[in-house]
């Protein structure tokens, strides 16, 4: 057998051979479309830990809908939805009418809704159930499901199309964005909502827990790698379809769980930044080591 034949076995044969490994590598590279560029802008606002609390704030909003509905993706998912904006909208007020930071409300918040979240799920469920809302399921991924990360994609992408200049000024300049008479908390209300979503849409693939890593690692990467903002983006969600194609194949060969395993792969990939990126290690190194020989 030929090395050709055995890499077309290894790596196209699993696609080819189950409708399941289509399913999920499609939910995946949507993601990767939709949810990493929102990370790309969640580093450049200086927000890379806000993610990972929002991840965590939907779990109540998912557990409700469980209890309520079982596994019916349709009600954890706008349960899910309501807890995220609700937290984040509330860490917003204690933040207003209190000597607290944002960011320190938030983590409070968070941690006190993935508490909850998870008495709720192990009150009403079994491990099994826990298990396969935090860490998800890409291999598991079934039609209703693959429509709902198609659909939050494609909105998300429109979304951040329509809000682009926008987040871009309130990034780089919210003082001349007020000045323009645009009211930055606009934009900022309508970005945590695409991010919710987003993470709302990933839970089933890779978990409330997972669904952040791709979210974040490919663009803290791809921070390495470009100061140009597109380029980011478009560096980002490359990876983000590398790792959870990587991450698939790897999964389905090792038996291992799908969801860990993609992050895993985004954690090679950023590793690979460190070292070799422009910005990274190797790089900044090596014209020191030259200079001083």
């Amino acid at each position: 057998m030929s090395v050709l034949s055995v890499i077309s076995e290894s790596v196209i044969g699993p696609f080819a051979e189950f409708a399941f490994m289509r399913r999920a590598l499609v939910a995946t590279l949507a993601l990767s479309l939709s949810a990493t560029p929102l990370g790309v802008f969640l580093t450049l606002r200086r927000m890379s830990l806000l993610g990972d609390a929002l991840s965590h704030a939907v779990l109540p909003g998912v557990a409700i809908g469980f209890m309520l509905s079982g596994l019916s993706l349709a009600a954890m998912a706008m349960g899910g939805v309501v807890a995220g904006i609700a937290v984040a909208a509330l860490a917003g007020l204690v933040s207003r009418s209190t000597a607290l930071k944002e960011d320190a409300s938030l983590a409070a918040m968070y941690l006190l809704a993935l508490a909850l979240g998870v008495t709720l799920i192990s009150s009403q469920g079994t491990q099994l159930d826990l298990l396969h809302i935090l860490f998800g399921s890409a291999l598991g991924v079934d039609d209703q499901g693959l429509l709902l990360v198609a659909g939050v994609a494609s909105v998300s992408l429109l979304a951040l199309a329509a809000l682009y200049r926008g987040l871009v000024l309130e990034s780089f300049d919210p003082v001349f964005l007020a000045a323009a008479g645009r009211r930055a908390w606009i934009w900022q209300q309508g970005f945590l909502m695409l991010v919710v979503i987003n993470l709302v849409a990933g839970f089933q693939t890779l978990g409330t827990l997972m669904a952040v890593g791709l979210m974040m690692v490919p663009a803290v990467s791809a921070r390495l790698w470009h100061d140009n903002l597109p380029a980011q983006l478009v560096n980002a969600s490359a990876q983000a379809m590398v790792a959870g194609a990587s991450g698939l194949l790897l999964s389905y060969h090792l038996d291992t769980p799908s969801g860990p395993t993609i992050i895993g792969c985004t954690g090679v990939l950023y590793v690979l930044s460190l070292l070799f990126a422009p910005g990274g290690w190797l790089p900044r190194w090596l014209p020191n080591r030259h200079r001083v020989a």
